[in-house]
């Protein structure tokens, strides 16, 4: 049995953990592992398949990032050209994927991404490619799984930074306006802001209205409490308004969310007239190593891929449900994107600790 593992999307941390446990997991059968680098470019416009022992996957598992390297940019059915000029236009290469995966030897694939790389996975499996998935994204906002791993450290991440804010918001009497990554999910905005003992949580699932946000912060200056601490998901939105965008994207590409914590700043700024800073944490919350909980989680993703190949259970992406590892139906996770419940434990703890969501 040959594997090929693919990692796309951005990058988690957790990923070269998930690497390591299908290449010894597939080792341990008697089976070989191929690495596809950079997506599924490895196959469509370089020759990017490397061979992956044990010796390749040695001391890998503390590592961020990923070893395989990974784009955005990798949709084999809408495969970003450039004409004589170099304007862009797709094409569907999904059939030259397909053919050069077969044409390696490969008799399975390990995909590994979030949300976009789920869909693109269901349609190579569609198109009769035999993949099992596993879900990566810092995000949390893939359906199927209680957690995917990455969001632990992102969210420890966001955390500490929220910890070192509060001794500089105190010192110069200041509200610190900190955005946050998850798109159009707020979970790591609503972790790390609980854990962080943020003042204002603002979500993609709860449109917010700033006069209640004002209100929040001014009912603390009258409590002696002069310096506030705003966090803000990048997908948040006013209830009059839209998502914020840094930037509209090419073809074969999403568009990239970000901004709203400068207008959110401005706004407190100009209605409270307390002196308000931004900070956007950006790829930080991608980078470093995985915590404990993500690398463990990793490990298990990978080996419940390959016992999934094994079976020959093709189709489908494993999850964590429960206390157990299982297995989903792709079509059961493909479009269907997982925000915070609003009535979940989470979000009433943080009504009742007098945090203001916005509303």
């Amino acid at each position: 049995m040959r594997i090929a593992i693919c990692t796309g999307g951005g990058d988690a941390p957790g990923l070269n953990a998930v690497i390591r446990a299908v290449v010894l997991s597939a080792r341990h059968r008697g089976w070989q592992s191929y690495g596809i680098q950079r997506g599924y470019e490895g196959l469509l416009s370089f020759n990017g398949v490397v061979p992956l022992g044990s010796a390749a996957v040695r001391g890998i598992t503390h590592l961020g990032g990923t070893i395989l390297g990974t784009t955005n940019r990798g949709n084999p059915f809408r495969y970003v050209m450039r004409d004589d000029e170099g304007a862009e236009y797709e094409v569907d290469r999904s059939d030259d994927l397909v053919a050069a995966f077969h044409a390696s030897g490969f008799d399975a694939l390990v995909s590994i991404g979030g949300d976009g790389s789920l869909q693109i996975s269901h349609q190579l499996w569609c198109k009769g490619l035999p993949l099992v998935c596993v879900p990566k994204t810092i995000d949390n906002d893939v359906s199927g799984t209680q957690r995917s791993f990455g969001f632990d450290s992102a969210v420890s991440t966001a955390t500490d930074a929220l910890d070192k804010l509060h001794s500089t918001a105190e010192s110069h009497d200041r509200v610190m306006v900190v955005e946050l990554m998850g798109r159009y999910a707020g979970w790591i905005a609503l972790y790390s802001g609980l854990s962080g003992s943020a003042d204002v949580i603002l979500l993609p699932e709860i449109p917010f209205d700033m006069d209640k946000i004002c209100e929040k912060i001014r009912s603390r200056e009258a409590a002696g409490r002069h310096f506030s601490i705003v966090v803000v998901a990048e997908g948040a939105r006013p209830k009059d308004g839209t998502v914020e965008l840094v930037e509209r994207r090419g073809v074969g590409t999403v568009d990239r969310l970000g901004g709203i914590a400068g207008k959110v700043a401005r706004t407190i700024e100009h209605h409270t007239g307390k002196e308000t800073r931004t900070l956007v944490l950006g790829h930080l919350q991608r980078g470093g190593s995985p915590t404990t909980y993500d690398r463990l989680l990793a490990l298990r993703f990978g080996a419940a891929a390959v016992r999934a190949i094994a079976d020959g259970d093709f189709g489908t992406m494993v999850g964590l449900n429960g206390p157990d590892i299982t297995r989903v139906p792709l079509e059961q996770v493909v479009g269907r994107s997982k925000n915070v419940p609003l009535d979940c434990d989470t979000i009433v703890t943080a009504r009742q600790l007098g945090i203001s969501l916005g509303d």
